[in-house]
């Protein structure tokens, strides 16, 4: 059957849907929407491994699933090690003549709970031996499939069950974890961050880093209704408010080389993000004046690193 695509600009972008309907997901779930873009820029020959989490619970519903692609469920702390056993599985039979040689992208899939904390081990280990897969982090910046509790990726400030507000706390008092600094910091030959708000330059690191030869990691921001306790159709516009404050800009470390994807002239106030999510409504004016102070250094040493690279 020759694939179907469609034409937008310059993209070319297949018709045929890798996530079947009928999953359960909530209403205006950023995620599902960026799970829906990767898997388009996939394709069909990829085998996945997907660590516990939102995306594995709301995908596979005993007796039935949304994947129309080979699929492993595995645990919280060990997608990584599971996706490489599978590469080196793979590439051991082929070399052998088990199984037919072709290209078969390698992907792992999990939360930022999976990914910053319970996780870290295992990816760390994947990429420190070199193994030829994909992995993407989906960070809606909270355990939201046990119950918003706080991870090592929620921002300072925000409300969770685990992290509430109260006249001893103003909620998550430590910084987000920087998971794209980790995985440079490996020597790996690409890193990314995507959005799907800006869904092309989404699927196409999503491809890029699938075809890379070697470890890659994608960072993929995912608005949460439920967690971030923002109106279900507001997913699209937050992630772009995201990118424009510079709480979550969009860029890419190919072989220690940054690029900066969207630079805005000048930097949307980060109060414009904040405002519409329940999770930061407790937030007085001097803790959003601090917020704004950190996005500012870090996007400022962020520029730094793409002039730098492209001098």
């Amino acid at each position: 059957m020759t694939e179907k695509t469609i034409k937008f600009g310059k993209n070319l972008v297949t018709t045929e849907e890798f996530l079947a309907e009928g999953h359960s997901f909530c209403t205006g779930c950023g995620e599902v929407l960026a799970l829906r873009l990767a898997l388009k820029a996939l394709g069909r020959d990829v085998i996945i491994a997907n660590a516990t989490g939102c995306i594995e619970v709301c995908t596979s519903p005993l007796p039935v699933t949304s994947w129309r692609v080979p699929w492993i469920h595995t645990l919280f702390e060990n997608v990584a090690a599971t996706i490489s056993g599978v590469e080196a599985g793979s590439a051991i039979l082929m070399k052998k003549g088990r199984i037919p040689g072709r290209d078969i992208k390698f992907v792992a899939i999990a939360g930022d709970g999976g990914t910053s904390d319970i996780g870290l081990q295992a990816l760390s280990g994947a990429f420190e031996r070199n193994h030829n897969f994909l992995y993407l982090c989906f960070d809606n910046e909270a355990y939201m499939n046990t119950g918003i509790q706080r991870s090592s990726a929620t921002p300072y400030g925000a409300s969770t069950t685990t992290a509430p507000p109260g006249k001893h706390s103003i909620g998550q008092v430590t910084w987000k974890k920087d998971l794209v600094k980790i995985a440079v910091a490996h020597n790996i030959p690409y890193a990314a961050t995507a959005c799907p708000s800006y869904p092309f330059d989404l699927m196409n690191k999503v491809k890029k880093g699938a075809e890379i030869k070697g470890p890659a990691y994608v960072h993929i921001f995912s608005p949460c209704p439920t967690g971030w306790r923002h109106a279900s159709d507001l997913a699209i516009e937050l992630g772009r408010l995201a990118v424009e404050t510079g709480i979550f800009p969009l860029y890419e470390v190919e072989n220690g080389r940054y690029k900066l994807n969207v630079d805005r002239p000048e930097l949307k106030p980060v109060e414009e993000y904040l405002k519409p999510q329940g999770r930061f409504r407790h937030l007085l004016d001097e803790d959003i004046a601090r917020i704004q102070q950190r996005v500012n250094e870090d996007y400022a040493r962020l520029k730094a690193n793409a002039a730098s690279s492209a001098a």
